[in-house]
């Protein structure tokens, strides 16, 4: 399952791919931001440093039992910030349809268009 994020800025992008991740597993709208997690991560290049970024909440996901639905994100050249707010899977009002495992390298990319905007993407196994 491929999952893309657009924004003004990397770390908007980023956050929206995140959201993306999320939206594979269930609907947004069902996951309450009530508990934040933080996550950092380091990568020789932005392309890496992303597939790192949704892996590590990938991790959090399963090693939590959380699903997360608002993203913050902060790149300072090869590391990032994360925080992740999200709740509890409730099976029965969230509904996960799959359980993501991993991103992979497949379809990698992350890029600046000619207007300045960002888009971050990949394809996560599930």
């Amino acid at each position: 399952m491929g999952v893309r994020g657009f924004g003004p800025t990397r770390d908007e992008a980023f956050e929206q791919a995140a959201l993306g991740l999320t939206a594979v597993i269930t609907d947004l709208a069902t996951v309450r931001p009530r508990e934040m997690i933080t996550t950092s991560c380091e990568a020789p290049d932005e392309e890496l440093l992303f597939v790192d970024w949704l892996n590590a909440l990938i991790y959090e996901m399963a090693t939590r039992n959380m699903l997360f639905s608002r993203f913050e994100v902060h790149l300072d050249g090869q590391h990032l910030q994360g925080k992740a707010w999200g709740e509890k899977v409730d099976v029965v009002r969230h509904q996960p349809a799959v359980e993501t495992k991993g991103a992979t390298y497949t379809a990698l990319r992350v890029a600046q268009d000619q207007n300045g905007n960002w888009m971050a993407q990949c394809v996560v196994d599930v």
